[in-house]
């Protein structure tokens, strides 16, 4: 059986490492959330009304940042609603806009997630720098 010669450098090295630590930094992400008490759906959720203008955001908007669908993004913000981390107030100019927003319980779990994946974020920036377009 003849064995196939290795290539001197491998074009694909740098994308299969960012892939893996892309899976990992996901991976360590569901695991934190579940150790600060919530789920990883309600993580991303709560990061991204955080990340949003002035911290706020409507169920519209998310559905585009998370890719769902409306029914799905309802429900999960209703379930986030339950557990006291996000709060709803209506718009002043529109009747039919909702305004999402972090409780302080929602921030808590939040920066509490976000904090112990500081490692994680350093290593897939490290892995993203290496990068060759």
């Amino acid at each position: 059986m003849q064995k196939r010669p290795v290539a001197p450098s491998n074009r694909y090295r740098a994308a299969a490492e960012f892939r893996t630590a892309l899976r990992h930094f996901l991976r360590k992400s569901e695991h934190a959330a579940r150790d600060s008490g919530v789920t990883p759906r309600q993580y991303v959720l709560l990061l991204q009304i955080a990340a949003a203008p002035e911290g706020t955001t409507t169920v519209s908007e998310l559905v585009e940042k998370l890719a769902l669908t409306q029914s799905a993004v309802t429900e999960l913000v209703q379930r986030a609603e339950q557990v006291g981390l996000v709060s709803r107030a209506g718009s002043p100019l529109d009747g039919r806009v909702v305004h999402l927003s972090l409780t302080p319980e929602g921030e808590q779990r939040l920066a509490q997630v976000h904090d112990s994946l500081g490692p994680e974020r350093a290593e897939l920036r490290r892995v993203m720098d290496a990068l060759d377009d």
